[in-house]
């Protein structure tokens, strides 16, 4: 043994050499003194041919400096011992430290040489065994920039690399120019780089500066060279006085240091200490066989094998001991702060225990970096002020729809609301109402409501929404659909179309509603869907992103459905457009709504296409889009609501009267026919409600008879002035021959409709004998007694008996005040001729 090591010394410069170590090996076998050791082996190369071959020769081999991860094969190797760790000793360290920051996602980033590929292998079983995931496992020769760049496309935030300080530097420049350091990023490189590595070896275009900023924090794990407890050992010296000796020993002779010589000289002191302990069983047994005792250089490497696995003191470097040939030893951990390596913490391997330093680690954020980006989903949800400022606008739509009902119920026997059919009133004011509610339901997301909550609200408000149209817009359509039956149906006569029918129509279209809907339920239903988005940065700079996720309520053939309710409602929209032109010229404003819901169906029609197309373009922007929807249903139902009641109200303030007369006043002469037979079909327009038909019925009789009365009082005055033996004298016939024709009124009737009433005004042609002749003395009288006279009562009755007929008329349903008689017919037009001007004249008094 002594000559290998005098041999190993004086070859030192050529160790690394293959074919020589290994001549010198065999000629250290062959020609030198018995060997029962080999201490040393630095360079892998030598010393691994040279391990391979020791069970051949029965010689074990001590290494203090070979860390190559090959070496730990015992099948291959099984005389092979090291007292300094392997560079595979590291990875339990590695895992420990992992741990400890619940790190559980790394990358890899390996030189590709057969000493780091090793490593990487055997790291790979360790962060198996402790279920830490690799993300990316990356290799690269030369150039580790693009193998950077997918570690970072790959968002690994630990990276764990495996390089000399050669390529070391090209790692960090590449990091810095992407972005990888700092408070998100955490490196572990291997500690045994030479100091001020970065300095020797920066081959990059990066400055020591950026260096520096991407490698500040970083943690190198390399094998502690020297014990840090102060306990003295085997040697009798602690780790501390041993490196004082060894220094001035340096000094005295002046060499450099190597970081191996620790393991050296305990190395020196386990083969002392195997040497003495072979000694010692090979003389227990001499003394067990006394007689005819030897042994061979098998049966002594045997012992050698066993007394060095068997090997345990503490040395300079640590606790000595050997597990399956590998020095199970201390770890420690380095930091990179502000320009220099601090030690942080160490691993030891027997004990299996990582002491960390309180608070040595500086990590560059306020904690540990995470091991990846932490996704925290974000719900895309609907502002509570914007829902409380439309669910306020909502609340105020519903009173003013109940407003709206409470003056329909409350004068739904009034002449005005009964002819525009306060049950269709209240179904529209309910149409409404429902889709007033329905925003309440848009409104509610996720972050309300539970995921099956939400299913469910998906389709209530669907159905709410399109029952609630289809109940306004029907009612408002089928009042309109009796309109058109009644005035462009010449030949309907007398045929009650009650509100019972209408409800009916309503019913029908509700129904075809409520087909489409359970189809679309059983068939399809709406489910909850997730829409998630990219990334977004943290808004408060925390180590995380956010994915923003939207619900949305959609189904597999969401379109089809949505074409089938569009066309429905699109077809009953144009349904009530064209009632609306047809019966734009009946111009009863109680019962005709055709301008209204013409301005309601434009309206509405634009908004929701207006609508529709702007809530598909921001599905993305919950906000907006709850918000175009809430004023479009808002806006929809408030237009329509208002285009019905409002003109119903401002009628009954001003003019409750008004809006049940027919007011068109021109004609052609080609609608005079027509026209006549429209007149009569107000008759089943009255007739909807029998109480009102009876009441006007009554009240016509007692106007008759009041008539009849005044006819009576009318005859009797004639009389009184026919007897007047005054009169005669003073008429001239050739003046008046038709002063005898006495004004009567007959002929009040109601027609076949009960609507129609004429009043005949004639003069009788025939004179009366008694006022052919004038008395010559009543020539001279003066104009008191002229006054009285037969002419001026004549007069006086042709002015005022016409003017008092026709101040009755109006109360009992006949023609203005202020035309003259009426001498049409029965079937006449309820149009009427204006009196002549000289009628216009207000005389009172008889």
């Amino acid at each position: 043994m002594k000559g290998v090591e005098e041999h190993y010394h004086y070859h030192l410069q050529d160790i690394c050499d293959n074919a020589k170590g290994l001549r010198a090996f065999f000629d250290a076998i062959c020609y030198g003194p018995k060997h029962l050791m080999i201490f040393g082996g630095v360079c892998p190369s030598v010393t691994s041919i040279i391990a391979e071959s020791l069970e051949g020769w029965n010689l074990v081999q001590l290494s203090f400096a070979a860390t190559t991860p090959v070496l730990a094969d015992k099948k291959k190797y099984p005389n092979f011992f090291r007292t300094v760790p392997s560079d595979n000793a590291v990875n339990p360290a590695v895992v420990k430290f992992l741990n400890f920051y619940n790190w559980s996602r790394v990358g890899t980033l390996t030189q590709d040489v057969q000493r780091f590929s090793e490593v990487r292998n055997d790291l790979t079983n360790e962060l198996e065994k402790a279920d830490i995931q690799i993300a990316d496992t990356e290799s690269f020769s030369n150039d580790p920039c693009v193998n950077v760049k997918k570690l970072k496309d790959n968002d690994v935030r630990i990276i764990i690399g495996q390089f000399d300080e050669n390529l070391a530097s090209k790692v960090f420049c590449c990091a810095y120019n992407l972005n990888m350091y700092g408070s998100k990023y955490q490196w572990i490189i291997p500690g045994w780089y030479q100091g001020n590595w970065w300095e020797q070896a920066n081959s990059t275009n990066c400055t020591t500066k950026k260096l520096l900023s991407a490698m500040e924090g970083y943690i190198s794990v390399d094998f502690e060279p020297l014990s840090a407890r102060q306990i003295k050992g085997i040697s009798g010296r602690t780790p501390k006085e041993y490196d004082r000796e060894y220094s001035r020993e340096l000094q005295q002779k002046g060499v450099e240091s190597s970081k191996f010589h620790g393991f050296a000289y305990d190395g020196i002191w386990v083969i002392a200490n195997t040497l003495t302990r072979v000694m010692e069983l090979l003389r227990i047994k001499q003394r067990q066989n006394f007689h005819n005792f030897t042994v061979d250089d098998r049966e002594v490497g045997k012992l050698m094998l066993d007394v060095m696995n068997e090997t345990n003191f503490n040395g300079v470097t640590g606790q000595v001991m050997f597990r399956n040939g590998e020095r199970m030893g201390t770890i420690k951990f380095n930091q990179f702060q502000e320009g220099q390596e601090v030690k942080v913490g160490e691993y030891n391997a027997i004990a299996d225990v990582l002491d960390l330093i309180n608070n040595s680690i500086r990590f560059q954020g306020v904690e540990p970096p995470k091991d990846r980006t932490f996704v925290r989903l974000q719900r895309r949800h609907i502002n509570v002020p914007l829902y409380s400022i439309l669910s306020t606008m909502t609340i105020l739509g519903m009173l003013m729809a109940g407003a709206f009902l409470f003056f329909n119920i409350k004068n739904r026997n009034h002449r005005l609301i009964k002819m525009s059919s306060p049950y269709m009133n209240n179904l529209i004011i309910l149409g409404g109402m429902l889709s007033y509610a329905s925003i309440f339901l848009f409104g509610l997301d996720g972050g309300f409501v539970s995921d099956t909550e939400f299913e469910t609200l998906c389709t209530v408000r669907t159905w709410i929404l399109i029952v609630g149209y289809t109940t306004a817009f029907g009612a408002m359509f089928a009042k309109t659909w009796r309109v058109h039956a009644i005035f462009k149906n010449v030949k309907m006569k007398k045929k009650i179309i009650k509100d019972q029918k209408l409800l009916i129509i309503v019913g029908g279209m509700l129904l075809i509603d409520l087909c489409i809907l359970i189809c679309w339920q059983i068939v399809d239903p709406l489910k909850r869907t997730v829409e998630e988005y990219s990334l977004e940065p943290d808004p408060h700079g925390r180590d995380i992103a956010i994915r923003p996720f939207l619900e949305h309520c959609e189904n597999t053939h969401m379109t089809i459905w949505l074409g089938i309710v569009y066309a429905y409602k699109g077809l009953l929209m144009l349904f009530g457009c064209f009632l609306a032109w047809e019966t734009r010229n009946v111009s009863i404003p109680a019962l005709n709504d055709s301008k209204y819901i013409g301005m309601s169906v434009y309206n509405v029609g634009i908004m929701c296409i207006i609508g529709a197309a702007v809530s598909f373009l921001t599905r993305d922007q919950p906000n907006v889009q709850f918000c175009i929807v809430a004023l479009v249903i808002i806006f929809c139902s408030t237009i329509t609501l208002c285009l019905v009641f409002v003109p119903k109200l401002i009628t009954m303030r001003t003019n409750p009267d008004a809006a049940t007369q027919n007011r068109r006043l021109k004609f052609t002469q080609n609608q005079k026919k027509e026209d006549s037979k429209t007149s009569t079909s107000v008759t089943s327009v009255n007739q909807t409600n029998t109480s009102r038909l009876d009441g006007l019925q009554t009240d016509n009789h007692r106007l008759r008879m009041r008539i009849t009365e005044l006819d009576k009082e009318l005859e009797e005055v004639t009389m009184q002035l026919q007897d007047t033996p005054e009169k005669t004298p003073y008429i001239k016939q050739n003046h008046y021959p038709d002063a005898n024709n006495i004004l009567s009124i007959r002929n009040f009737t109601d027609g076949k409709d009960g609507e129609k009433s004429i009043l005949k005004n004639h003069l009788e042609q025939k004179p009366q004998a008694q006022w052919g002749s004038m008395d010559p003395s009543r020539i001279n009288r003066g104009p008191l007694e002229d006054i009285n006279s037969p002419e001026h009562i004549q007069r006086r009755l042709s002015l005022q008996l016409p003017i008092l007929h026709h101040a009755y008329l109006p109360s009992i349903g006949g023609v203005d005040a202020s035309c003259t008689s009426p001498n049409g017919s029965p079937g006449s037009s309820p149009r009427h001729r204006h009196m002549p001007p000289s009628y216009r004249v207000m005389v009172s008094g008889l």
